[in-house]
């Protein structure tokens, strides 16, 4: 697989605009007092399907003609990037194969279902998510989209930190959280090619924390039993993603529990917006070293605002 290239990522953003959402970015003086900097929040949260997935799985899905998608989609997925796909498949003509753990939030697990999508439930196991997957392409010839380790994909989601970049071309600092690795190699591409002087950090639940692992030691490691309330996060960071990170990323900062559900409720009650947990542990990070964005301007993807409003952490 290759790494995409700057034209891979402005191709991308021709072929997804008309499908996807060009996202605000807001500001807290609250959160600006805090830190001793200026923050800037790309809010992928109001992006379509409640995160920035759409960005990806409408680049691969946009890339086939009609007659190529006659077998329809098929991904697994917690949640965000099923319904990206869902929708990305459903605007296409499509149908969409879905493998969800059957621990996924049910507001994401209706939420697929309401975009027309098929859905398998699965054990909440990376094995159990590929098997699935693996039956449903050989019994349907569905193409697969995979969530993160997929040039496509990465070339998709590098244009949330490319819109970013157009409208604040000086940040210090871009943060995002780190699953796959999809959005977090994507943007740090796109800032190689266009903002080389932007450093960016990854954040990680430290009861998932194979990037970091993997980025200290230079190898690739893979999480054995991921749980943590980032639930969009608890996947492996993916090989073709690792190789981008290792080469363009600064750093990885790895936060606790606590302190992603503390981040998550401060930015629903100064900011006004809705987050999920995983969108939290970028907050987290941020908050956590504040001391290293004091005189710095950030940017900081906010990457989802689908929760399960009646089991909320706080």
């Amino acid at each position: 697989m290759e790494v995409p290239s700057l034209s891979d990522i402005k191709r991308a953003h021709t072929r997804i605009t008309k499908y996807i959402v060009r996202t605000p970015i807001m500001t807290s003086q609250t959160i600006n007092d805090m830190i001793g900097g200026e923050v800037f929040f790309k809010c992928e949260n109001f992006q379509k399907v409640g995160a920035f997935k759409m960005r990806g799985a409408a680049n691969i899905i946009m890339s086939y003609r009609p007659e190529e998608r006659v077998n329809g989609f098929v991904t697994h997925s917690s949640g965000n990037h099923a319904q990206a796909v869902a929708l990305a498949s459903q605007v296409a003509g499509a149908k969409a194969y879905i493998v969800m753990p059957d621990n996924a939030p049910q507001v994401k697990k209706d939420a697929v279902k309401e975009y027309g999508a098929e859905i398998t439930f699965c054990e909440p196991t990376e094995e159990a998510r590929v098997a699935a997957c693996d039956k449903i392409m050989k019994e349907t010839g569905a193409i697969q989209v995979h969530p993160f380790n997929d040039p496509r994909i990465i070339a998709g989601q590098a244009t949330a930190a490319k819109e970013f970049i157009e409208e604040h071309p000086d940040l210090d600092f871009m943060i995002s959280p780190v699953g796959g690795g999809g959005l977090a190699a994507g943007s740090a591409l796109a800032l190689s090619y266009v903002s080389p002087t932007t450093k960016m950090i990854l954040a990680e639940p430290s009861a998932v924390d194979d990037t970091y692992q993997s980025f200290k030691s230079g190898k690739l490691t893979g999480v054995t039993q991921p749980e943590s309330i980032a639930d969009g996060l608890l996947v492996s960071v993916g090989s073709l993603n690792f190789e981008i990170i290792k080469e363009h990323v600064t750093d990885v900062l790895i936060v606790e529990e606590q302190e992603i559900i503390d981040a998550m409720r401060l930015i629903w009650e100064r900011m006004k917006i809705i987050i999920e947990p995983s969108s939290a542990v970028a907050v987290a990070a941020l908050l956590k070293n504040k001391e290293r964005f004091a005189g710095k301007k950030t940017g900081l993807i906010l990457t989802g605002g689908n929760v399960q409003l009646d089991s909320l952490p706080f």
